[in-house]
């Protein structure tokens, strides 16, 4: 029994080796040499020449106008974008929940485009957006608001808007079948009995949806804010950090200095200084979900 027990452990450990060895090569490793990396002046000057800086990174990062303005595009663009996603998607989800008929074809439909590629929605609202865009026509030759064109990507809050805009637009139907999958595991009986104690539809929504659904909400929150914080392909594309870098977002910011300026010890930094924000939002959101769940 004992040779058994022995031979299925290692039988165990034999299963997980070629999965902890993918892990460690490609993830571990590549987490602790960044991390190494933040600490040296590594960049196209001196890459076989590395010289230890201690923290002098961080503190070029911090100390960085750019990175300012790249770090406050992307808290703006999580603060609108995921709320947004968040309301809608539920919004999609309970009406969605409450028909009868069709609701593959409307779950089919809000889905798409989260499907689509990032690279193609992109391009699209680029186009839309653009000076001499589709927008600007429609305004200016089909309904005649304006005799000239708008500039919507030429400062920087009129492309994030558009950048955000297409955030929300892709996000609205990931959003509708997460919720829509709780809404399904609320119990009808507690609809039923609100209803003959007189709730209306807000108080049914308030006491008895949003208990129901609330470990789906801190799900949706924190895997939303994490790609907020991630936004890329859509910046990048849309306006690429113009005019000035007023545009960059974290992510943008960071591959620009790597690869354009060969700051890859900044880089390496600025991804660090990245992580610890998102680690400490989201040990803030877990707590403040369950100080709510206490009371």
């Amino acid at each position: 029994m004992m040779k058994l027990k022995g031979w299925n452990k290692v039988r165990v450990l034999a299963l997980l080796l070629p999965g902890l060895l993918i892990f460690g090569i490609f993830t571990f490793y590549p987490i602790v040499r960044l991390f190494w990396m933040s600490f040296f002046k590594w960049d196209f000057g001196s890459f076989f020449d590395q010289k230890f800086i201690g923290f002098e990174n961080y503190r070029t990062v911090l100390s960085d106008q750019n990175f300012r303005v790249a770090f406050t595009n992307t808290i703006v663009y999580t603060l609108v974008t995921v709320p947004a996603q968040m309301i809608l998607g539920l919004l999609v989800a309970m009406l969605i929940n409450s028909i009868t008929h069709a609701k593959i074809f409307f779950r089919v439909a809000y889905y798409l485009p989260v499907i689509t590629s990032w690279v193609i929605a992109s391009l699209v609202f680029k186009y839309v957006f653009n000076t001499e865009g589709m927008l600007n026509y429609f305004l200016t030759n089909v309904i005649h608001i304006t005799s000239q064109n708008v500039h919507w990507l030429d400062s920087r809050w009129g492309g994030m808007t558009v950048a955000m805009l297409l955030g929300i637009w892709k996000g609205i139907g990931w959003n509708m079948v997460v919720f829509l999958a709780a809404l399904q595991q609320v119990p009808q009986s507690l609809y039923e009995s609100a209803s003959m104690d007189g709730a209306g539809v807000w108080q049914r929504f308030v006491h008895v949806t949003l208990p129901g659904i609330r470990g789906t909400i801190l799900f949706a929150l924190v895997m939303l804010t994490i790609g907020g914080f991630n936004v890329y392909t859509s910046t990048k594309l849309i306006t690429d950090g113009k005019p000035g870098h007023e545009t960059e977002v974290v992510l943008t910011w960071m591959y620009y200095k790597a690869f354009s300026s060969g700051k890859f010890g900044y880089s390496a930094a600025l991804s660090f200084i990245i992580a610890l924000a998102l680690a400490v939002l989201a040990v803030v959101q877990f707590r403040l979900m369950q100080r709510k769940e206490d009371d």
